[in-house]
């Protein structure tokens, strides 16, 4: 931590004491393409985070850089187009401005600072960073209205401006959706809820959550990049989103309290999926039965049956390969890889997909055998070269230094 601090003092030369805050990337175990249906998720936070190194001041403007771009860009917070740059600004510079604005827009009042972003949770990765740069963006807005608030997690600064964490959550939610992302809750609230040592199981519709620990003794989280990245806004994950409205719209003909697909159970889709478009169907049937897997996957990990949750990563990479057609060559070549090495549990796409990471449950024996046959196999098949590391679940968001 403190290199970045030198850093920060490096750009922006010698000032008094700099804040440091964090939000970390989340690796989704199960539940995807649940949470803008109201349904059922299993994030955990990540080691992996994003950082800024902050130093408030009087001038109502955000200068910022970028150590990932290399680049220094600035928008104002007052004027008559507050939360605009002059110019057109580069994309990583839209994430702060539209927090900055649906702050503002929540009653909390912005104040100007300089700070130099870094992370390392690899962009385009389905691992959040997106999220993760919302959060630690908001969590530097609140922080420089009040530059004295103690180190500690996200609640204690959000509660001290009148918001919940959940709401905060919301809020960077809304400033997603206005990049141009119509991204469900999961994201920001793990990054701001996790754990140390669990993950959590949330349903997206009332936030509520609780926690499931995580037996590390017994195996291990190994996230893979493939190397291929991806752009949501492109339009193919707004257009699922738009396809499973349609599903609950048509469903709702046969069962008035379907207001979204959470509500659609499997008996009433399986009675009535004719009814549906063939893609529609398709779209459909993975999400009511990925939050049917998500709540057997809770019970599986409460009773400690790490096989049985194996099982439903599985089945959950296969509906998101063939019904809900998100995968690719590049993440079904590492699920298939993971599932031959003996010892390996489970395998499947994590986030979005389009590219991305697979998310792995290992036993510890299989690790390095799992490192070892992708970093033999998937090179020669793909001319990429994946990105292996195995994460504890990690504390949500929160002020460091």
């Amino acid at each position: 931590m403190p290199d970045l601090v030198a850093r920060y003092r490096e750009i922006f030369g010698p000032t008094g004491a700099v804040r440091v805050v964090r939000g970390p990337g989340r690796v989704n175990l199960i539940g995807e393409h649940t949470d803008y249906n109201g349904g059922f998720v299993m994030p955990m936070a990540l080691e992996a985070s994003v950082r800024l190194a902050l130093y408030p001041h009087q001038e109502p403007v955000v200068r910022l850089w970028s150590e990932q771009f290399a680049e220094r860009a600035e928008f104002s917070l007052a004027g008559e187009k507050p939360f605009e740059p002059a110019d057109e600004p580069p994309h990583w510079l839209r994430y702060p401005m539209k927090v900055a604005e649906v702050l503002a827009e929540a009653g909390v009042r912005l104040y100007g600072f300089n700070a130099v972003v870094e992370g390392d949770v690899p962009v385009g990765s389905g691992l959040s960073s997106s999220a993760a740069y919302e959060v630690a963006a908001a969590l530097a807005f609140l922080l420089a209205s009040r530059p004295d608030f103690p180190a500690g997690p996200a609640e204690a600064v959000a509660q001290a401006h009148g918001l919940t964490t959940g709401r905060l959550a919301q809020l960077c939610q809304t400033a997603e959706h206005r990049v141009g992302v119509r991204c469900g809750i999961m994201d920001q609230f793990i990054s701001l809820h996790g754990r140390k040592g669990h993950a959590i199981v949330l349903d997206c519709r009332d936030l509520s959550y609780k926690a499931v620990p995580l037996p590390t003794g017994k195996a291990k989280v190994v996230v893979i990049d493939s190397g291929v990245r991806r752009k949501l806004t492109s339009g193919a994950y707004n257009e699922r989103r738009s396809q499973c409205e349609e599903g609950a719209g048509r469903l709702r003909k046969f069962n008035p309290d379907v207001k979204e697909l959470r509500d659609v159970t499997l008996e009433l889709f399986k009675a009535h999926e004719e009814s549906l478009p063939q893609v529609v169907r398709r779209r459909c049937r993975h999400v009511v039965t990925e939050d049917e897997r998500v709540m057997e996957s809770a019970e599986a990990l409460k009773s400690g049956d790490l096989e049985r949750f194996g099982r439903l990563m599985n089945a959950s990479h296969d509906s998101l390969r063939d019904d809900y057609e998100v995968s690719g060559p590049e993440l079904d070549l590492l699920v298939t890889i993971a599932r031959q090495v003996p010892g390996v549990l489970g395998s499947r796409l994590t986030g979005a997909g389009f590219g991305g990471c697979t998310v792995t449950l290992a036993r510890p024996e299989a690790v390095e055998p799992l490192r070892e046959a992708v970093m033999a196999k998937y090179p020669k098949q793909t001319n990429l070269q994946p990105r292996i590391w195995v994460s504890d679940a990690a504390d949500g968001a929160g002020i460091d230094v």
